[in-house]
C-alpha cells in the first residue's frame, strides 16, 4: 500500500468520485428531498396561501394553525401510541422468531425441509387482500376483533422475514458453527453467540422494513379494528378528511388539505429518523442479504 493510499485510507478499488458524480447525486437528492420540504413548509402556511400558491413559503406567515386544528379534528395521540405499542411487540416477534427459522432453514437437515421452504416461498405469491377475509374470520373466532391480539399476532411470523434470514444466515461459514459445538456450546448458544454477531448487518436491515411495513400497514388494521381506541395512526389519518368536513360547519378544500399536510408530515417523522440512524446498516444488510457467500 502507497503512502497516499494511506493517507486518504482509501483502496485502489475505490476510486474517488468526480464532480459529475457528485453533480447527479446532488441533483437526485434535491429530487427526493424537495417532496419533504413542501409537505412540512405547506403544512405550516394558511390554507388559503396552500391553493392560492402552492410552491411559495414564507417564515413570516408560518402558522401551526393546521396541526392544532388537526388534533382536534383526530385522535392522533392514541394513534400513535397503539401504533408505536403494534411495532414494538409485533417486531420484536419478528425478530426473534423469524432468524430461528431462517437458522434452521440454512444450517440443519430434517425431514421435508425443501418441501417445507417451497410452500413458504408459494405465500409469498399471495396477494394480501386473498388472506383478510380468512383472517378476519379466525379472528372472529377466537373473539379477538378490536383487540391488540389481531392487530399484532397475524404476519408477525412472515414468509419474507424467514427467507431474508435464510440467506443472510447461509454466507456463515459451517466451519464458526463446528468450532462453536467443538467448544461445548449449545445450540442455542451457537446462534446467539455465532450466528447473531456475524450477521448483525442483515439483522438490521430486517429490522427497518419490519419497522416500516408495520407503520405503514393500513388495510389489516382498518378491517380488523374499527374501535377508535385501537386504531393504529394509518387508520385514524385515513379518517381526518372526513372529520375535518364533519366536525367544521363551511370547511373548504384548502382546510383539509391543510391538516392532512400537517398530518402526513408528523406521520413520517419516525420513519425518517429511524431510517437516518440506520441507513447505515440497513445498506450493508442489503448488500449482504443479495449475495451468498
Amino acid at each position: 500500500m502507497t503512502s497516499q493510499t494511506k493517507k486518504t485510507g482509501r483502496s485502489l478499488s475505490q476510486p474517488r468520485p468526480g464532480p459529475l458524480q457528485y453533480l447527479v447525486l446532488g441533483l437526485l437528492a434535491l429530487v427526493f428531498v424537495y417532496p419533504i420540504w413542501w409537505a412540512v413548509s405547506s403544512s405550516l402556511k394558511p390554507p388559503a396561501d396552500i391553493v392560492r400558491d402552492p410552491l411559495s413559503f414564507s417564515l413570516g406567515s408560518a402558522t401551526l394553525d393546521n396541526y392544532r386544528a388537526m388534533f382536534d379534528d383526530v385522535p392522533i395521540g392514541t394513534g400513535f401510541v397503539n401504533t408505536v405499542l403494534v411495532v414494538a411487540v409485533k417486531g420484536a416477534m419478528t425478530m426473534f422468531f423469524c432468524p430461528l427459522a431462517g437458522y434452521a432453514f440454512a444450517k440443519y437437515r430434517f425431514p421435508g425441509k425443501n418441501l417445507l421452504f417451497g410452500v413458504l416461498m408459494l405465500t409469498l405469491m399471495l396477494p394480501t387482500l386473498v388472506l383478510v377475509i380468512p383472517l378476519l374470520l379466525e379472528m372472529s373466532e377466537l373473539g379477538w376483533v378490536n383487540t391488540y391480539q389481531a392487530l399484532i399476532l397475524p404476519g408477525s411470523i412472515d414468509a419474507f422475514s424467514i427467507f431474508w434470514m435464510r440467506q443472510t444466515i447461509a454466507a456463515v461459514p459451517d466451519e464458526l458453527l463446528d468450532a462453536g459445538r467443538v467448544d461445548g456450546a449449545s445450540e442455542f448458544g451457537i446462534f446467539a453467540r455465532i450466528v447473531v454477531p456475524v450477521i448483525r448487518p442483515g439483522i438490521a436491515a430486517l429490522g427497518v422494513l419490519t419497522a416500516m411495513n408495520i407503520y405503514n400497514d393500513f388495510v389489516w388494521p382498518v378491517v380488523a379494528v374499527n374501535d377508535e381506541s385501537h386504531q393504529t395512526l394509518q387508520v385514524v389519518l385515513s379518517t381526518l378528511a372526513q372529520n375535518v368536513t364533519g366536525n367544521r360547519v363551511g370547511a373548504d378544500f384548502a382546510t383539509v388539505w391543510g391538516e392532512l399536510l400537517a398530518a402526513g408530515s408528523i406521520a413520517m417523522l419516525p420513519v425518517l429518523a429511524l431510517f437516518v440512524l440506520l441507513q447505515r446498516h440497513f445498506i450493508n444488510g442489503i448488500l449482504a442479504g443479495s449475495v451468498k457467500g
